[in-house]
């Protein structure tokens, strides 16, 4: 076998732990809601997320082509191998380190930063596609805004509809429908955050001349859905402690509001093939109804300590993946 084969194979193995990964860091977010209201018990709730983002990952392919294209361009890449390579360990070195700390960090913004830090230390700034990249900060900046406003104004309808409904019968009855929202958030999960190695992987198989196209092949759709499927499985207790608990006391009717905002918002993202952190995204939902709900009610510092690791986490991964990258190539 040769030595780009060997390398191939190896990113394919870093993409699908990345995905794991994934599974256990940022899939504990879809169902950190309908966990601490006690909707679902934490193995449901868990088992359900598992088979529903297998689900969403298997729907679509729009956000793994663009991830495959967007941020460098595969066809021109020069030592394109070591770049991807690079990347994907900056990026599972920055989720385990957060995982750890049990903190809701985002795996899109480590991706995206990696991919294009490493693509620096190759290449400098000419690396880049910047009309690409540029499209992807946006969205990664603007979503959790949006999901914030949306969550803001679902909650304050629900307020005004359920006004005089007898609060403990209200959260009784929400407390059956956010088994629905957790399984639509979830689904909803897959079809953006799975799509990431999915074009890491396409990306890997252009630049090493085994693909044409930035079209997804079967195989690597159906193995980036089993590992995050599997890594959902094993759960993200930390990240679920973090979100469930530590942003705002949730009922069953913030947790319904909160899950639809986030399906919400990371389904419009898929349907426009753009990646979207959803760790942010259904944080920052959970903010808008815990606003909505009693703006003292929300624990402001624990928004403030994840918002400082959002901003941090696109220069610090960049910053990571130039040093692996510098590494690597003094072997290959």
């Amino acid at each position: 076998m040769d030595l780009v084969f060997i390398l191939t194979i190896l990113i394919v193995v870093c993409a699908l732990a990345f995905d794991f990964i994934n599974g256990f860091h940022d899939t504990a977010n879809s169902i950190a809601t309908s966990v601490s209201t006690k909707a679902l018990k934490p193995r449901q709730a868990i088992l359900l997320a598992a088979v529903m983002n297998f689900a969403g990952a298997m729907t679509f392919t729009g956000v793994a082509k663009t991830i495959s294209k967007d941020i460098v361009d595969p066809f021109t890449l020069s030592n394109g191998t070591v770049v991807i390579l690079a990347a994907l360990l900056a990026a599972i070195f920055w989720n385990l380190l957060t995982w750890y700390y049990g903190i809701p960090s985002s795996s899109s913004h480590a991706l995206i930063g990696s991919i294009a830090g490493a693509a620096l230390a190759a290449e400098g700034l000419d690396s880049l596609n910047y009309s690409g990249f540029i499209k992807i900060i946006e969205a990664l900046i603007f979503s959790p805004i949006l999901a914030f406003t949306i969550g803001y104004i679902i909650y304050s309808i629900f307020k005004i509809v359920f006004k005089n409904f007898n609060l403990t019968k209200t959260n009784r009855v929400f407390r059956y429908f956010q088994v629905a929202t957790a399984a639509l958030q979830s689904f909803s999960h897959g079809t953006n955050d799975a799509q990431k190695a999915m074009g890491i992987i396409t990306m890997a198989l252009i630049a090493n001349g085994y693909q044409t196209s930035n079209d997804v092949q079967s195989w690597v759709q159906l193995s980036c859905a089993l590992a995050m499927g599997i890594g959902t499985s094993v759960g993200g207790w930390k990240i679920i402690k973090t979100v469930g608990g530590k942003i705002m006391k949730i009922r069953p009717i913030n947790g319904v509001a909160a899950d639809l905002t986030g399906a919400a918002v990371i389904f419009g993202a898929s349907a426009l093939h753009v990646p979207v952190s959803t760790t942010h995204v259904i944080s920052s939902g959970i903010l808008g109804v815990g606003a909505s709900h009693r703006l003292k009610g929300v624990k402001w510092d624990t928004a403030q300590r994840m918002l400082v690791t959002w901003v941090i986490t696109l220069p610090i991964t960049a910053f990571i993946s130039g040093i692996f990258y510098f590494i690597l190539n003094l072997f290959f």
